[in-house]
């Protein structure tokens, strides 16, 4: 199965992301890139996506990461309908409620 995640390159207190296509199950980390789709750069949130070549990876079946899904959404690539779309909310749910210091009994 293949993937398409971000590849952190650049130096120490400034990173920079490759788009990479790669697979997921044998090298997950570290290994071969199969192909370079683009770049983002989260200091200027400036991206910059190969539109065709990621078209023809998502249409093969590669999956995206959550963060990827949002880069080729604003880069105008159609996703198909498999794909997991980030979630836009960011609140958990608070576990354990009775052990908050607010719920507990005064002394």
């Amino acid at each position: 199965m293949l993937a398409i995640r971000l590849q952190r390159v650049g130096h120490k207190g400034h990173a920079m992301y490759r788009l990479i296509v790669q697979e997921a199950q044998r090298q997950p980390t570290s290994g071969r890139v199969i192909a370079f789709v683009g770049s983002y750069d989260p200091h200027t949130k400036d991206s910059k996506v190969q539109v065709e070549i990621a078209q023809k990876y998502l249409d093969t079946g590669a999956q995206p990461s959550p963060r990827v899904v949002k880069l080729l959404k604003t880069a105008g690539v159609k996703l198909p309908d498999w794909v997991e779309k980030a979630s836009t909310t960011k609140s958990k749910a608070i576990r354990n409620t009775e052990k908050l210091r607010k719920n507990q009994p005064k002394e």
